[in-house]
């Protein structure tokens, strides 16, 4: 007897509570869209790339976005078919069991918690700098954090129709600044001929994509490409969710992929003196090449604009990863899951899920600067990657076994090939993200902290497992499914 149908045969359950209706496709678009952050996505790992393998890194952008999408088109067959509170652990749970859903889970909600402290503390510090703070101490960039921290937990308690004027608003700033810095860039200022994307700019060790750097370009790049799938999360919200949500996460990280590369190719060839910037392995390039041909005067609206983008990656990671915490809280699979289940307001929002990621985030801010606070760090993307890993694998496996079958959006034929090249994807990807590579000046721990993080968070995900598990519920699809029956009356 599987996990599934034993908790099928247990007592009967109540009801499962709902989420009400309040996204249209657009919305759900728009969620997984600054949830990715062109401009996040962008500024964070830009220099890291170009230091490790040259401009030729830009490649990496291409090649992880495909890898990402065959991941996309896996979590829209799922999506359709499970359309939940809660993307990953909905999507694990139903398709692999229990064990599963919970591990998916686990990871899911570590990952992306400590994203929104390493958003709002990032966002901090540009927001200092506007006002002319450029050395600011370690609590004043702290205080700041758990100011945008709090004001972002906010705009989620509100109300969803607070939350989608906010995303829009921010997300069409990132695109008007992305892509219209990228004309400028290419029209007006262009240093470098197009034949410098293929250069490795005089690094010794970048010449081919089976060498260590560009490997780690591949891995810096892999954190750009994350968040998709908040357009899952946030699905029994949505309207006709079989069809918008699985267009939405596949639509969202096409067109932030797109921005994106159109924005690195620009920031390249616009580099002054690029080999002398990359042989330097110093500088903020970004911020160092608009400076270099737009002036001073740039800074200010640059900063606004990182500072747009990184919190319009905050509300649509914490709406995310709150649902999948009311999520599995609905199901009993949390300690505290009678508070964490709760609904509140006139749109019945999940704010005690809300205001627990606020209370992690806020903590976790709090130890910045220190030594344990960059191993945490490291555990944001490798988080996302074993999230993702279990839904994906789990797919491949119902499909090797016959057990898929698929809902109203389906990839048809192309679902398997799909489906299993993004499973060797996704094992690649973590793997290649999780590498501990040596880093100059760092002691061991930092180079290992991907995997250290990930055994400790997984030690003490078991034992809160075991105490959970006889409470956990059957899956919600199921529990719909039965309270569908019972509501037909009988002839």
């Amino acid at each position: 007897m599987t996990e599934l149908s034993r908790n099928s045969t247990a007592a009967p359950v109540e009801s499962p509570s709902r989420l009400s209706r309040g996204f249209s496709f657009r919305s759900a678009l728009a969620l997984a869209f600054a949830d990715v952050s062109p401009i996040a996505a962008v500024y964070a790992i830009f220099t890291l790339g170009l230091f490790a393998a040259g401009p030729k890194f830009f490649w990496a952008f291409p090649v992880v976005l495909i890898g990402q999408l065959l991941v996309a088109g896996v979590f829209g067959e799922l999506s359709s078919r499970w359309p939940y509170a809660g993307s990953v652990y909905q999507w694990s749970r139903h398709v692999r069991g229990t064990t599963a859903g919970w591990a998916a889970a686990w990871a899911y909600m570590w990952g992306l918690t400590i994203a929104l402290g390493t958003l709002s503390y990032a966002a901090s510090g540009f927001l200092l700098q506007i006002f002319g703070i450029t050395e600011p101490s370690r609590w004043l960039t702290v205080g700041v954090a758990v100011g945008i921290i709090a004001l972002g937990t906010a705009v989620n308690v509100v109300g969803r129709q607070f939350l989608k004027v906010m995303v829009i608003a921010s997300i069409t700033c990132e695109v008007i600044g992305s892509v219209g810095l990228g004309i400028v860039l290419l029209v007006f200022y262009r240093e470098n001929p197009f034949s410098a994307l293929f250069s490795s700019a005089g690094l010794p060790d970048a010449a081919t994509w089976t060498s260590g750097p560009m490997l780690l370009a591949v891995a810096f790049v892999g954190w750009s490409f994350l968040g998709f799938e908040a357009a899952g999360s946030v699905a029994e919200e949505v309207d006709d969710p079989e069809r918008n949500v699985p267009k939405a996460i596949i639509l969202g990280l096409l067109l932030v992929g797109l921005v994106v590369m159109f924005s690195s190719a620009a920031l390249i060839l616009a580099i002054p003196n690029l080999d002398e910037v990359v042989a330097a392995q110093s500088g903020d390039v970004v911020a160092d090449t608009l400076t270099a041909h737009l002036g001073a005067g740039v800074t200010k609206p640059l900063l606004a604009m990182f500072v747009i983008g990184f919190i319009s990656s905050f509300l649509a990671v914490q709406a995310a990863v709150s649902r999948c915490i009311w999520g599995a809280a609905r199901d009993r699979s949390l300690p505290g899951s009678k508070v964490l289940g709760r609904l509140a307001g006139p749109e019945r929002l999940p704010v005690n899920a809300i205001a627990l990621t606020a209370i992690v985030a806020i903590v976790f801010i709090l130890l910045a600067g220190s030594q344990f606070y960059n191993i945490l760090v490291n555990f944001n993307i490798i988080g996302f990657y074993i999230a993702f890993g279990v839904p994906v694998i789990g797919a491949a496996i119902a499909r090797l076994t016959g057990k898929w079958k698929p809902g109203p959006f389906n990839l048809g034929r192309w679902g398997a090939p799909v489906t299993y090249l993004a499973s060797v994807w996704i094992v690649f990807e973590t793997v290649n993200v999780a590498w501990p590579r040596t880093q100059p000046g760092q002691p061991w721990f930092i180079n290992w902290a991907s995997v250290l993080t990930t055994a400790v968070l997984g030690v003490v995900g078991v034992a809160i497992y075991l105490t959970v598990r006889r409470n956990i519920e059957a899956p919600v699809g199921q529990r719909f499914a039965e309270e569908a029956d019972r509501a037909v009356p009988e002839n």
